[in-house]
């Protein structure tokens, strides 16, 4: 009988805790764009509009990614007076909900801008005011905006509260999500203004900080942390370092207050950690190399726990790299995809998926190892493996940076005009 590997098993204790209609944050259950499930869609789109259950009308735009809980789909976007993004004006603030069972809106709260008015727009759709995704613990969404406002609501769409991040030294606009643990909502605040840089611990019920550690010698980050099991703990996985590198820049920290377990030096500020078969790995997302760790260490592991990093520079990734099996995916810019082996980082296949339409997405993959190159423009589903092998090619020619989400045997995608439902047809 084949035994499961380490990352295998972590991921099918993670996901038991979710049921299969739920994706409940950015890159799921696990947080890193895993799903059990093997009955998705492989085609959708196209003159035909094939698989496309239902789509529902955005109101705004933004990258958001959706997420999806006790039957609803969530999402967030914002809005200027007219529709034309405007720098001297900060947008109106819309977390949005759907039925996922046919697309029928059921409620739009506004929610009050914080103080953070940004003038540079290149961060995509919505101007980067509505980048982050929300996360639910099934009962509250909680949700960040660009303006540096987070906020609870429940299923209903009610207002529990809202708190504004204060300092707000970012570096160009939010890309961070909140991550949920315990009773807390733990969220990133890697600034432009390092002495400002923090991980902080909100409370679930009221906003108000539990606990927050500072980072002064990491660099900016717009990239969300990971949870992880290693030996039967939990771990928080960090990366922050702005366009270079840094000695401190990975890091792993005890999510219940904070304290620091390890670091070591690397790069990382788009893409988020993979985590799988024993190794953490993160890259900048700007170029430059990439890094595996075993997380089994502590203190400064950069000459311990250092299993190999990549040969060569590599082009800008905005989207988060993913582990599946014994392999490392990573899509870079220009739609090429990178494959090495987790176990001495030696690369097995390269490949481009040409047109892609957003290599800021990031990738998920189901249970039967095919990964999910998905936004609302052109889209590949491909076998993983040493080698890639292209089993379909799909477009719904509304193309958005939001990576794709997964519950119920349906694929959730957010287009830049359009919420899409991809199902297969009976």
């Amino acid at each position: 009988m084949r035994m499961l590997g380490a990352g295998a098993v972590v991921l099918a204790l993670a996901v038991a805790a979710w049921a299969d209609d739920e994706w409940p944050q950015f890159r799921g259950p696990t947080g890193q764009g895993t799903t059990p499930e093997k009955n998705l869609p492989l085609k959708w789109g196209g003159e035909t509009g094939e698989n496309i259950a239902w789509k529902a009308p955005l109101a705004g735009e933004g990258h958001a990614s959706p997420i999806v809980t006790g039957g609803k789909v969530v999402v967030c976007t914002v809005r200027w007076a007219g529709g034309k993004p405007d720098p001297k004006v900060i947008p109106e603030h819309h977390v949005a909900c759907f039925a996922a069972a046919d697309g029928k809106p059921l409620w739009d709260t506004l929610i009050e801008p914080g103080p953070w008015r940004r003038e540079d727009f290149r961060s995509g759709p919505g101007g980067g005011y509505a980048a982050p995704t929300p996360a639910t613990d099934g009962k509250h969404v909680f949700v960040v905006f660009g303006s540096s406002v987070m906020a609870a609501l429940d299923l209903d769409g009610k207002l529990a509260w809202r708190q504004e991040i204060k300092p707000y030294t970012f570096d160009v606009t939010i890309g961070s999500s909140p991550v949920l643990f315990g009773d807390t909502v733990i969220f990133l605040c890697a600034m432009a203004k390092a002495s400002d840089s923090r991980l902080v611990a909100f409370a679930k019920a009221d906003g108000k900080a539990v606990w927050e550690t500072k980072l002064p010698k990491t660099g900016f980050a717009h990239s969300t942390p990971i949870l992880i099991d290693v030996k039967g703990k939990k771990q928080l996985i960090v990366i922050a370092s702005g366009m270079g590198s840094k000695d401190e820049a990975l890091q792993s920290f005890d999510p219940a207050d904070g304290r620091r377990i390890w670091w070591c030096k690397s790069a990382g500020d788009a893409s988020s950690p993979a985590f799988g078969s024993g190794i953490v790995y993160s890259d900048s997302g700007r170029g430059g190399s990439g890094t595996a760790v075993d997380p089994g260490g502590e203190g400064d592991v950069s000459a311990t726990h250092v299993k190999w990093t990549t040969t060569g520079s590599m082009p800008e990734a905005i989207g988060s790299p993913i582990i599946v099996g014994e392999h490392v995916f990573r899509l870079q810019a220009g739609g090429v995809v990178r494959v090495w082996k987790v176990a001495d980082g030696q690369e097995t296949d390269k490949q481009r998926l040409d047109g892609l339409g957003s290599s800021w997405a990031s990738p998920i993959a189901d249970g039967d190892g095919r990964l999910y190159f998905a936004s609302g423009g052109k889209s590949y589903v491909v076998q993983s493996g040493p080698q890639l092998k292209v089993l379909a090619v799909n477009d719904l020619r509304d193309s958005n940076h939001a990576s794709p989400a997964v519950a119920g045997g349906r694929l959730y995608i957010l287009g830049l005009k359009n919420l899409y439902c991809i199902a297969e047809k009976k």
